[in-house]
């Protein structure tokens, strides 16, 4: 990002005895709009977005629970009920209005859930392979034993060190890893704002590690659909081409929305907001009827 763009400033709410982080770019007069990052991200990935938002809307983007500038959740729990919680709170704290609400992955789940919980509390949502995994990826293996694995994780976790970078450039090689999409300033700002310098000099990423822990219940899609089909807000949902997240279209997830359009962009993989910037902006804006 150029060094004379004037960036967010930081503020706090509180969800269950948790210090949550959120960043605000200004123009509180404007429609509110909230962007809601995905798992093991944090609230400045939204910067080129948000960049391109302030001027007609009052930007918030929060950290979520475990993630950037956050308190980590006692336990370790983190459950989209919580997530959806922390929203709620949220919007309960900054909105006095229906708000507009965009989600990535993780995010964009949170804000679909959202928006079929209280779909008088938002006027549009757009969701970036916020669907949830497509139903071939959802695992069929016995309850029991998906509770029996989660034990094992949870042990394996509490024996599990924060891996520590040397250097920035250093944790910058694996964000490349991560998404080699992304190009070297994007890569780089990401870093930056998503590591912290540890007392040895060493540098870790954010996110708690108990974020990676896979839940021993399965995705309920009985449960999401009957959410999203009260969804009454015009809904944007955006995939990228080159991503696992599946055609939701063709699998007929789609399906249970009542008023939604679906974009595929190509040459994107899992962060199309990231890979595919303008188009992504394109669509996004005219949806929004800019």
């Amino acid at each position: 990002m150029a060094d004379s763009i004037i960036g967010p400033t930081s503020h706090y709410f509180y969800s269950q005895r948790l210090k949550l982080h959120y960043v605000d770019w200004g123009n509180a007069g404007g429609q509110l709009m909230v962007l809601v990052h995905g798992g093991r991200d944090h609230c400045r990935n939204w910067d080129w977005v948000a960049l391109e938002l302030r001027s007609r809307y009052h930007v918030i983007a929060p950290d979520l629970r475990g993630h950037g500038d956050s308190d980590w959740a006692i336990g370790g729990s983190y459950s989209m009920i919580d997530y959806v919680l922390d929203l709620a709170q949220l919007m309960k704290a900054i909105a006095h209005e229906p708000a507009s609400l965009i989600g990535h992955s993780l995010g964009g789940n949170i804000v679909l859930q959202y928006a079929g919980v209280f779909p008088n509390a938002v006027k549009e949502v757009v969701s970036i392979e916020g669907m949830g995994p497509p139903p071939h990826m959802i695992r069929t293996t016995p309850a029991y034993q998906r509770m029996r694995d989660w034990i094992d994780q949870m042990r394996e976790m509490a024996n599990r060190h924060v891996r520590e970078y040397p250097s920035i450039d250093a944790a910058l090689r694996r964000m490349r890893e991560a998404n080699p999409h992304l190009s070297d300033e994007q890569a780089r700002h990401l870093t930056i704002w998503g590591v912290r310098r540890n007392e040895n000099g060493t540098y870790s990423w954010k996110f708690d590690n108990y974020v990676h822990a896979t839940s021993p219940y399965t995705f309920n899609m009985r449960d999401a659909r009957e959410i999203w089909e009260r969804i009454t807000s015009p809904t944007l949902l955006i995939r990228g081409a080159e991503s696992w997240a599946g055609d939701w279209v063709k699998d007929g997830r789609f399906s249970a929305f009542q008023n939604a359009r679906s974009v595929t962009i190509e040459k994107a993989g899992h962060w199309v907001h990231h890979d595919q910037l303008r188009e992504f902006m394109t669509h996004v804006d005219r949806f929004l009827g800019a």
